[in-house]
């Protein structure tokens, strides 16, 4: 009997296991038709060639990669660059303050109606939302007539077409973005620690220095990375604010795919800002482990 008893026993880690794998399908599912699926699409077709009227041609080249590398395209990424670098600094210097203000707050419900409203922008379409800055920022809009009303201006401000209007569309689209990571990691901050800085001597920007930022590095690691990366491959904010005098990177890869019908090199411009992002979450990963490191070493 106990022999019977442990041949009906024995299956059942392996019925637990199936039924992990069961559970865990569909993500896996999802992750392989939605992700891997594209990005291996995209990675071969960036070695082949340009149909006469589009499309792909399929014969290997590397003439694509050696295309990417023109000081046109070139110019184009890192103009794209610069504009996410600035949009996620502004977003940094806004939202720390923004985030430490609600993390800060005694009351759960205030906490918790401040964050509903860091949210709340989401709840509109994103194109609505840009399409509405048009309204404020244009010679004519709500802006301009505002200052000239109160007299402050005589003559519009250029406010639109240009990398300012780039750069406001893309801070207000993502400041969210970089408030929600500053807030998680703020939270959980120990204010003791703060209180032992100050009762050593340490003046508050000192200790904004040497303490806060490093405890909650990996906050805002993660809300650059959420910022920079959505900012880098955005092409309706630089076609609509910016007036398509200035394209980014998101717009040249938009463009060969859909004007000029060039789906290989569009590819191959596509694995190009992939690249970046994986140097980011390579570092976004380290800085998450040194944290743990010393936090455990504490």
């Amino acid at each position: 009997m106990v022999d019977a008893g442990a041949a009906i026993a024995a299956p059942a880690p392996l019925r637990r296991s199936w039924r992990g794998r069961l559970t865990m399908a569909p993500a896996f599912l999802w992750w392989v038709v939605f992700l891997f699926a594209p990005l291996a699409l995209i990675l071969v077709s960036s070695f082949f060639k340009r149909g006469p009227f589009g499309g792909v041609v399929y014969e290997l080249t590397g003439a694509n990669f050696s295309r990417a590398t023109d000081p046109l395209y070139l110019s184009v990424l890192w103009y794209s660059v610069r504009m996410a670098f600035l949009a996620t600094l502004i977003c940094f210097l806004i939202g720390y303050p923004a985030a430490w203000f609600i993390a800060t707050r005694p009351s759960a419900r205030v906490r918790n109606a401040l964050l509903v409203l860091v949210i709340l922008p989401f709840w509109t379409n994103f194109l609505i939302r840009t399409y509405s800055w048009i309204v404020l920022l244009n010679r004519g809009g709500v802006i301009n007539r505002t200052l000239i009303s109160a007299g402050v201006i005589d003559q519009p401000l250029p406010l639109l077409y240009n990398d300012f209007a780039i750069v406001l569309g893309l801070v207000y689209g993502y400041l969210p973005l970089m408030i929600l990571p500053l807030y998680a990691s703020l939270e959980r901050l120990n204010p003791e620690v703060l209180e032992a800085a100050e009762d050593l001597g340490s003046r508050p920007f000192r200790a904004l220095r040497t303490v806060t930022l490093p405890l909650i590095a990996p906050g805002i690691v993660a809300g650059c990375v959420f910022v920079f990366v959505p900012s880098l491959g955005n092409f309706p904010v630089p076609q609509l604010l910016g007036g398509g005098r200035r394209i980014m990177i998101g717009n040249l890869i938009n463009q060969q795919f859909l004007d000029a019908r060039d789906w290989p090199f569009g590819s191959t411009l596509a694995l190009l800002v992939m690249a970046i992002l994986l140097v980011l979450l390579v570092f976004q990963s380290r800085v998450l482990r040194r944290s743990r490191e010393i936090g455990i070493d504490g």
